[in-house]
């Protein structure tokens, strides 16, 4: 079949079953067309928790599907790869992290929202990397802090506040890992004009010469504000689909990885997620997400924490 006759299809069984499409913004631009709400994990999650809808089928990798499930539990959550992980998710497994934890027992644990939901219900309270900061600065200075499972994000978050009570659970996304602080001054000198916007999940030495650091919605926001016209953007190149939609006036470069051979700025998770297994899933209204009940109250009380921050 056509992507044409493919998303028409896939159109059709949307309306005949009632059901939502939600798409990570590092998705391929074919399943971001059919998606009905697109966005960053969070706010996709919260988004299938106050949608009236029963089904709920998400374009994105399975510790995203499983957060929609935790704040959605009477809706069919739908997953069209549950093989697609996360690297930053799979660098910190439950039974690890729970190891880990007994270590430390005095210590409040803020986990990142790209977490297994193994590890949410082993936490006090989730962070985006949006708010991160709130969260910690929630936190009274003299509580001592694990911080789980980006040691970017963490160390970011520890410089920020100057906490020396932190202790930082050692994982990383292999694709924020990756990026040449070389390559990324090399475009700066060919674009002096350019805004060099960044995740918080890059290395230390490339936050530094960022002109922005922030999630991937932050981002978004922040080049559409800037007077800036062109932008070198380090986090993973499918949110370029949306940039350019957004600003078609801008320029956006995608910052390069160190092995410019390996398409190492792209999630080979998210890109799993096709056309095609979103139809199948339909249809079948499978797989579905499916949860213990007691570990989803227990992860969704470390997400009603965050929420509850002001």
């Amino acid at each position: 079949m056509t992507n044409s006759s493919l998303t028409q299809r896939i159109e059709e069984l949307k309306r005949e079953k009632g059901a939502v499409i939600l798409a990570h913004y590092y998705t391929s631009p074919e399943v971001q067309a059919v998606a009905d709400f697109l966005g960053d994990s969070l706010a996709l999650s919260v988004k299938a928790r106050d949608i009236d809808a029963p089904i709920i089928l998400f374009a994105g990798v399975n510790f995203m599907a499983e957060t929609a499930k935790v704040l959605s539990p009477d809706k069919k959550v739908l997953l069209p790869v549950p093989e697609a992980g996360c690297s930053l998710a799979e660098s910190c497994k439950a039974e690890d992290f729970a190891a880990f934890k007994a270590q430390y027992p005095n210590h409040k644990v803020v986990s990142y929202v790209n977490t297994s939901v193994g590890v949410k219900a082993l936490t006090d309270i989730c962070c985006t990397s949006t708010n991160a900061l709130q969260v910690v600065e929630s936190i009274p200075r003299e509580q001592p802090i694990i911080f789980a499972p980006d040691r970017n994000l963490g160390s970011y978050i520890q410089k920020l506040t100057g906490r020396d009570n932190m202790v930082l659970w050692d994982g990383a996304c292999t694709v924020h890992e990756e990026f040449s602080l070389e390559k990324i001054l090399e475009l700066k000198q060919e674009h002096p004009e350019a805004k060099i916007v960044v995740h918080p999940e890059c290395r230390a030495y490339i936050v530094q010469v960022a002109d922005y650091v922030g999630s991937t919605a932050g981002i978004l926001e922040y080049c559409g504000k800037s007077e800036a016209n062109e932008f070198i953007v380090v986090t993973e190149a499918g949110i370029l689909v949306e940039m350019q939609k957004r600003y078609p006036e801008k320029s956006f470069i995608p910052a390069p990885p160190m092995d410019s051979t390996c398409g190492c700025n792209e999630c080979r998770y998210m890109k799993m997620v096709t056309l095609e297994n979103i139809l199948a899933c339909l249809e079948a209204e499978s797989p579905e997400v499916v949860l213990d009940e007691e570990v989803r109250r227990a992860a969704e009380r470390s997400i009603v924490n965050m929420v509850a921050i002001k």
